[in-house]
């Protein structure tokens, strides 16, 4: 279940953090495992544009009636897909000299809005500070390029004490201040913890599901409500004697007397395979622990202190009352993991 009425709520709390800017709302990875075409159909009406990983990603969004611009976050890939971009009215980052040449060399049918890139210290992609300002001017002069919205990426926003964020920020600033044109450099973490570097474009991302990227609580994370809801149920109850194992490899051992429940989910559906025994999920609303190993199509419950279970009782793996971020901190990796990993034999509906 996806709660679209939460997407909304989230999306307008980025706004109201960052005041005074213009917002391209993230819906890469398919809305991030949420399904992008609801979430953008959701946001219509607010965002005023839409980043996506790829040129199929923003096709897939204009199918669905899109009609708002859409950025590609990491730009082109090759120099056949600018047609497409011009014809479709899609937004490109450019963070290479390959990029830039490709453009330049394009004959189009219009021109593109560019997103020039600067790897301001976090070194994946980008053009070196030394060479913006030439990239910068080449662009201006392209009668291929329309506008131009100069950008970066922080590396390490989510730590709320480290201040390489603010070395970005002002390494960014230094070599931009001559160029006047609209900024971006804030995702989810800088909105929510570094006021200082909204810039004139945010790009909420994870926040807008209700999951907060940042090291520690604060009063606007308090405020994100989850979007995703994973559900299942029982579909099996086992009482198991001390000394019995549990699934593939009897990795867990019976302590004692134990009413097991099986549940209809497995890595087949997302649910990672590596979550390891005491992993918690909500039988009833209440909270119950992992026993033994994920297998493709179940997983196994100790149902101590939970009373009466019986088969077709609900089971939430995460979710609005257990926490997809609990689940991804006792699994070893993140949210965002776990979001894009639902499978598509999982059931989505969604709910306003």
């Amino acid at each position: 279940m996806v709660d679209l009425a939460a997407v909304e709520k989230n999306y307008r709390l980025a706004v109201e953090l960052a005041p005074g800017t213009r917002t391209v709302a993230v819906v890469k990875a398919d809305g991030y495992g949420h399904g992008a075409a609801e979430v953008a159909g959701a946001l219509a009406a607010r965002a005023d544009a839409f980043g996506v990983a790829s040129l199929e990603e923003a096709l897939a969004l204009r199918r669905a009636g899109i009609a708002k611009p859409i950025l590609l976050m990491a730009g082109f890939f090759a120099a056949d897909e600018l047609d497409e971009l011009a014809h479709q009215r899609l937004d490109t980052v450019v963070h290479c000299r390959e990029q830039l040449e490709m453009l330049l060399a394009a004959r189009l049918d219009g021109p593109l809005r560019v997103w020039l890139k600067m790897d301001s210290g976090m070194h994946r992609l980008g053009l070196a500070p030394e060479s913006f300002g030439d990239a910068y001017r080449c662009l201006r002069a392209a009668p291929q390029v329309s506008e131009i919205v100069l950008m970066s990426h922080f590396g390490c926003a989510d730590e709320t004490d480290n201040e390489f964020t603010v070395r970005q920020n002002d390494r960014f600033r230094r070599w931009t201040r001559e160029i006047e044109e609209p900024t971006s450099l804030a995702n989810s973490a800088a909105v929510l913890a570094w006021p200082d570097c909204h810039g004139d474009w945010i790009r909420p991302g994870i926040m807008l599901y209700g999951i907060s990227p940042l090291d520690r609580p604060t009063d606007a994370v308090a405020r994100l409500e989850p979007a995703m809801e994973l559900v299942s149920e029982i579909v099996a109850v086992r009482e198991l004697r001390a000394g019995e194992a549990i699934g593939y490899g009897g990795r867990y051992v019976c302590q004692r007397s134990t009413l097991v429940g099986v549940v209809a989910a497995g890595y087949g559906d997302g649910y990672p395979r590596h979550a390891p025994d005491g992993t918690p999920v909500l039988v009833n609303g209440r909270r119950a622990r992992l026993a033994g190993r994920v297998s493709m199509d179940l997983i196994t419950v100790d149902l101590e202190g939970l009373g009466d279970v019986a088969v077709g009782d609900p089971v939430e793996l995460w979710g609005k009352s257990l926490s997809a971020r609990e689940i991804a901190n006792a699994c070893g990796t993140i949210a965002y993991e776990l979001f894009t990993g639902v499978t598509s034999r999982v059931p989505r509906a969604y709910r306003r």
